[in-house]
Parts: C-alpha cells; structure tokens; sequence
C-alpha cells in the first residue's frame, strides 16, 4: 500500500483553506479542502485522510459535532484550527477526541510543525497497539496472528490484513473497491470480486463472534458488524 499524504482541510474560510493548502502541500502532503461539516463526515466515512484539519465555526455540522461524530469510528488524528480560543473551547475539543487545538491567527510554518507532531504520536501509537480485540477474537497485524475461540487461525497475509482493516472500523459499509484500495493499494490490478474470494474464506475459517460478525451488505459491500 501507497503512504496515505492526505489532509482534509475543514474549513468555510476558503482563503484560509487556501494558505493552510499552501504550507501543507510545500511540505509534501496531498490537501483536499471541505466547506462544511456534511460533506467532511461522508468523506471522512468513505475514504479516510492522514489527518483532518477542522474548524469550529461550520456550517452543517459544526466541528465539535463533527468531532464527535467521527470518533465513534475513526482514530484519524484531528487538529482544530479556530478564531475560538476560549479555554473551554479547547478544552471541550480536546475531551471528546481532538488531538491539538490551534487558534487563529496562526502561523504556517508552526501548523505544519504541529501537524508532524501529531502523525508522530499517532503513528508511534499506531505501531506499538497494531493489534484488536473482540470476544473470542484477537487480531494482531504487527505479530501476524489471529486468535478465534481460543486457537490460531492460518490466515493467508491478505485475508489478516483484509480483517484486520474491517475489525478496526466497526460497523462501517466498504465498497469492494474501497476494500481494495485501503488493503491491496491502489495500484491494484486485479479483479475486485478477490474481495468476495477472501470474505469466503475468512467465514470458512471463522464463525461468528457473541456479538460480532463478517456481514454482506447486498448492492454495496461488506462490514464487521458489532452489536
């Protein structure tokens, strides 16, 4: 898989959109701008970003909401970029999941330093906890290991990486083409009915869970539902 350089920039300042663009994409990283909350949650849901970058002030869903909302089913780290610079603000934002909080008038060069600082953190995070658990399962991608009932499940590498990608965004709808592009990358060339090949074989090699399952959803895709 390709390294993820995208950055949502949530914001409905386009000129502040803009010099937050301009800094961001200097330093290497892809910027995709959003002008309010709606359209930043469905992204977000469809294809998520190295990092968002979120204002308060939103029309739609105002980014507290948004903050929220997106914590029931993603750890993308957040960083909120506001005229608000209230201790409360801040300290609300930071209590439901934002990762920094930085007020306007900002200064660019300090943005994308804290916008590294964050990916350090999430990142050493991420390499040190690349593992999940549920009842009667455990998924590890940094050992290689997946445990059902109680014993080791031989799973093919792509068939882990396939349900470590699901477990770790639970009850969420992914598109055949959006399992390929997030587990095989996006230079893959193959069929994407591969997808439904490797879901056969994860259900063949693993029943359902006390409160969890591998779920077809018709027309659309597949999720792990969690109840």
């Amino acid at each position: 898989m390709g390294e993820n350089r995208k950055i949502y920039v949530v914001d409905d300042d386009k000129n502040i959109c803009e010099i937050v663009s301009l800094y961001l994409e200097k330093d290497g990283f892809e910027v995709e701008k959003i002008y309010d909350g709606q359209t930043a949650l469905r992204k977000i849901q469809e294809k998520p970003p190295k990092l968002v970058i979120l204002d308060i002030m939103l029309p739609g869903i105002d980014g507290i909401a948004l903050c929220r909302e997106v914590r029931k089913f993603s750890k993308v780290p957040i960083i909120m970029l506001t005229a608000k610079g209230d201790t409360l603000d801040k300290v609300l934002a930071l209590e439901i999941g934002a990762d920094d909080y930085i007020v306007k008038p900002f200064d660019g060069k300090e943005l994308v330093a804290r916008v590294k600082a964050v990916l350090r953190r999430y990142e050493a995070e991420s390499d040190e906890k690349q593992a999940i658990s549920y009842p009667d399962l455990y998924v590890s991608l940094s050992e290689y290991k997946v445990v059902y009932k109680g014993q080791n499940v031989d799973l093919t590498p792509k068939e882990l990486e396939l349900l470590y990608f699901l477990c770790t965004h639970p009850n969420r709808v992914f598109t055949r083409d959006q399992l390929l592009e997030n587990v095989w990358g996006y230079d893959y060339m193959g069929d994407s009915r591969t997808v439904d090949v490797h879901i056969k074989r994860l259900r063949e090699k693993m029943g359902d869970g006390p409160n969890w399952k591998l779920t077809t959803v018709w027309g659309v895709g597949y999720k792990f539902e969690v109840n």
